[in-house]
């Protein structure tokens, strides 16, 4: 059965500057995300279905929003964007897809395996479309990064209620996405093994006994599994045909002492790689199982990964795709970005503005010099105090400013709720409401946490040490059957564990 995309309300009216309810920049944001998933799904048979706004000139909505998206205007169109994506385009005149529309005859038509539900806005016509979808038994899928409103705190309410009432699954559009790991020559020599593994594969070949051997790979506490596609792309490197792994999915939780991977083959063939395999899980999830304590902590709003000057530049990659893995939007560096399938993110370094000598100086010649695509993101606390600088490079910008990163010192006491309220209120008393304003220097889950209890209006963090810095989780790798008799040392239980969420992955 295929599946059905439903793409809600990506018209013009919402998603271009100067109509009446223009989403703002989180609409604009969200545009290459959707035709990314289209683009996927399509490709693999689904059918897309462009839900869209069209009224009547009475209609009597606009008793509480003002007059948008009426029929044969151009505000009713599907942005040029996404125009050339083959659909059905079905009208409506009320926030449900289904409600006085036939798109419930299509579906029941189709009998899709399940329904993908993009677009805008999060909280109006698209919650209330999977609500509907929901109530009709709909399997549906969110994507949290191909939906937006101009709310961001009715977004992140909706996306919890879509999640944890109406029983939708939020996934990212990068998430299928299988990034193309190169497993290291050092690697497949074994330099990087611990010794006695390479000293048994010796003996092993000199007493000419190389047994078919069923190894288990299990964590010693709860958390993220990432690091697993790597390991499949070194074991793909050395297993002998015939082989069988079974394994959880990147991304998937695992419990303490679950096995998330299991190996049969002849030994001799990757006895070696016990340390890499166990040094990969171990890093990556335990970076992965930090970014989704920032996401769960973030409710919806997005965290960028910036945690690779922390560690190694040999690993900068590996960490911040572990962080996307997690659930971080997106990654700074640019072998993070490639693994995880994005665009790497970022807004600009105080030695721009130092070396500029000025906040304005330096997004002006970011502006002028950053491709159209770049978002244009000012650093403001250089030099002055943070909501007078937003304000003055708001200004300077004439209206293409889409935000304001702080990263206020500890040594001026670090980026509080209240700062990000101020300057929130600033920029709105100025005109300034479509800027966003975004937070790094510092940020944990904790803090996340806080500035979210406290209602402060930040439309993204930055985390970085508290991802790159995160403790590894310890996994250990037990053989439990040669030669197809159970075995194992004490206190393990001999023969096969039983796993019923493995999937055979080779």
């Amino acid at each position: 059965m295929a599946s059905a995309v439903l793409v809600i309300d990506m018209l013009r009216g919402f998603a271009e500057e100067g109509n009446p309810l223009y989403c703002g920049p989180p609409a604009r944001h969200i545009i290459p995300n959707i035709q990314k998933l289209l683009e996927r799904e399509l490709a693999g048979g689904a059918r897309a279905f462009f839900i869209c706004d069209r009224h009547t000139l009475n209609d009597p909505e606009f008793q509480m929003f003002p007059p948008h998206c009426i029929e044969g205007t151009p505000e009713a169109e599907v942005i040029p964007e996404l125009a050339g994506y083959p659909g059905e385009t079905i009208p409506k005149q009320r926030y449900s897809g289904f409600f006085g529309t036939d798109l419930d005859a299509r579906l029941e038509a189709l009998k899709p395996e399940k329904l993908i539900v993009c677009g805008v806005c999060t909280d109006i016509c698209v919650m209330h479309t999977v609500a509907d979808a929901r109530n009709r038994g709909y399997q549906v899928e969110v994507p949290a990064d191909a939906v937006a409103s101009f709310d961001p705190k009715a977004h992140r309410f909706a996306l919890e209620h879509m999640e944890k009432v109406l029983g939708a699954r939020l996934t990212t559009v990068a998430e299928e996405a299988k990034p193309r790991f190169v497993v290291e020559p050092s690697i497949i020599r074994g330099d990087t093994s611990d010794i006695y593994f390479l000293r048994t594969v010796e003996i092993l070949k000199k007493e000419g006994i190389n047994p078919v051997a069923t190894m288990e790979i299990f964590p010693s506490r709860d958390g993220i599994l990432c690091g697993i596609e790597e390991v499949k792309a070194l074991l793909k490197e050395v297993l002998p045909q015939g082989s069988q792994v079974w394994a959880l999915d990147e991304g998937e939780a695992f419990h303490k002492k679950e096995v998330v991977l299991r190996i049969t083959a002849p030994y001799q063939s990757y006895g070696i790689y016990e340390t890499p395999m166990l040094g990969i899980l171990a890093q990556s999830s335990g970076w992965a199982t930090a970014a989704r304590e920032c996401a769960e902590a973030a409710r919806g709003i997005p965290v960028i990964c910036f945690g690779a000057r922390h560690v190694h530049a040999l690993v900068a990659g590996r960490m911040e795709y572990a962080a996307f893995v997690g659930g971080a939007t997106g990654c700074a560096c640019v072998e993070g970005a490639r693994l995880a399938g994005v665009e790497p993110m970022g807004t600009m370094p105080h030695a721009l503005v130092i070396c500029l000598g000025d906040t304005t100086k330096a997004i002006l010649a970011f502006d002028k010099h950053m491709p159209p695509e770049v978002p244009r993101i000012a650093l403001v606390d250089t030099f002055l105090d943070e909501p007078q600088e937003s304000i003055i490079v708001a200004q300077a910008m004439g209206g293409r400013l889409q935000g304001v990163r702080l990263d206020t010192p500890p040594e001026r006491g670090g980026v509080t709720p209240d700062l990000v309220k101020e300057t929130r209120a600033r920029l709105d008393q100025a005109g300034f409401r479509d800027v966003s304003i975004f937070v790094s220097g510092g940020v944990t889950a904790e803090r996340i946490r806080q500035y979210v209890e406290e209602g402060a209006p930040v439309d993204g963090f930055g985390v970085g040490s508290y991802i790159s810095g995160a403790r590894p989780i310890d996994f250990t790798a037990d053989l439990h059957e040669v030669e197809g008799k159970a075995i194992a040392k004490r206190g393990r239980i001999p023969g096969i564990t039983p796993s019923p969420r493995l999937k055979r992955v080779m």
